[in-house]
């Protein structure tokens, strides 16, 4: 290319650069149409290989320039220009596109789909309408599945499994037991077991910053590391107080952890904010260690009642409602937060991250970490159950229930 030329190309670049980003497409092909007739002899290559627009778009819009006839108002290509739509030439192209989509269902396609039980990408998506003699591609299925109101979407936990009855009258209930505490000055508290955590340099669900190409190295698999194991987080959460205490066990999650976990809170959180409570609500889950049926969570209840002198009144939520215990939503979310994205090295991080977690409405985590042994599988007997001072509620005395000290 002559040197001229070269000045040429690189002006016209420049000028295309600033400008294109104010101009429709009509605009846009009229300019370099322009350009090239300026520059004549040879002017449509160069414009083209300075800005990109391709020659045929070049020579129309010359065309355009020569004619002297403008288009309607509104308009930047004369009626009828342009490709046609798929769906125009194609019009079984949705249909067997949304077969694919949704293959199962009555009334929702063919449960012999061939991508049944495959992962649905464009590309394969566009790779078996092609099989099946459509002219598509991947980024125009794209653009159908939008036309059809498909997105990317995860799973949602909403299904609750069968509604208990008596459902709602016990969150009533329940309610009505926590107000009536907290109005008399007595200690309300929801307590439960968080997930278990594998203890080690394992990927930690979240992201955290850290520097551009840098991300923590950890292992691919998530297989336990004997000498470190598991990390079992038991919680207390305080109503009242917006304060909360995790015991981070290293053993089996039982009973005579989670009761220990309470005396723990009682004797170092619990006393000195209430010096004068004669008794304590206990809102826990209707599974776990702390479940309703469990002998061995009244039996360690009862000696836990003895050891302070506390009434202890004890409500569960039924089946299937775990995340409306407050425990939930006010202490381990928070938690989860705080430790995203990073791996849980040893048992002391763990304490540390749970114990640093704190929200803008001032909760307060106390965390340490209980070595003590708590065996699976204790027998209770009915002369050991027949020593709980036990007095059932008229309203579900299954759930309901407060265990008095000797």
């Amino acid at each position: 290319m002559y040197p001229d030329l070269v000045a040429d190309a690189d002006g016209v670049k420049e000028r295309f650069a600033v400008l294109s980003k104010f101009f429709d497409e009509r605009s846009r092909r009229l300019m370099v149409a322009a350009e090239s007739m300026a520059l004549g002899h040879g002017g449509i290559s160069v414009v083209s290989r300075a800005t990109g627009v391709s020659r045929p778009v070049i020579r129309q819009g010359v065309a355009e320039l020569k004619r002297g006839q403008p288009l309607a108002a509104g308009r930047v290509r004369r009626p009828g220009g342009g490709r046609k739509r798929i769906v125009a030439n194609d019009p079984a192209v949705l249909a067997d596109l949304e077969r694919l989509v949704e293959p199962v269902g009555v009334s929702r396609g063919d449960p012999e789909s061939p991508l049944r039980w495959t992962c649905k990408s464009l590309r394969r998506l566009a790779e078996e309408l092609v099989r099946q003699g459509h002219r598509v591609s991947y980024p125009v299925v794209g653009d159908l599945l939008r036309q059809l109101g498909y997105s990317l979407q995860a799973n949602r936990k909403t299904k609750e499994g069968a509604d208990h009855p008596d459902r709602n009258a016990q969150f009533e209930h329940i309610s009505r037991r926590v107000r009536r505490f907290q109005a008399a000055h007595q200690p309300v508290i929801s307590v439960d077991t968080k997930k278990k955590e594998l203890v080690g340099d394992f990927k930690n669900t979240g992201r955290e910053l850290r520097p551009q190409g840098q991300p923590e190295p950890v292992r691919v698999h998530d297989f336990v590391i004997p000498e470190l194991g598991r990390a079992t987080p038991y919680g207390v959460y305080d109503l009242a107080q917006n304060a909360g205490w995790v015991s981070v066990g290293i053993d089996h999650d039982t009973a005579e952890f989670a009761v220990e976990t309470i005396r723990r809170w009682w004797q170092s959180m619990g006393r000195p904010v209430y010096p004068k409570a004669r008794r304590l609500l206990i809102t826990a889950d209707a599974g776990g260690s702390n479940g309703p049926r469990l002998r061995l969570w009244k039996v360690e209840l009862q000696k836990l009642a003895d050891a302070t002198g506390l009434e202890l009144a004890i409500c569960h939520f039924p089946p299937g409602t775990s995340k409306w215990n407050k425990i939930e939503h006010r202490l381990f979310s928070f938690i989860s937060q705080n430790w995203r994205g990073k791996p849980l090295l040893s048992y002391q991080v763990i304490v540390n991250l749970i114990a640093a977690t704190t929200t803008a409405t001032g909760l307060q985590v106390h965390a340490e970490l209980d070595r003590n042994a708590y065996p699976a599988g204790v027998k209770v007997s009915d002369q050991d159950l027949a020593q709980v001072r036990l007095l059932r509620d008229k309203f579900h005395g299954d759930w309901n229930y407060v265990i008095r000290p000797h």
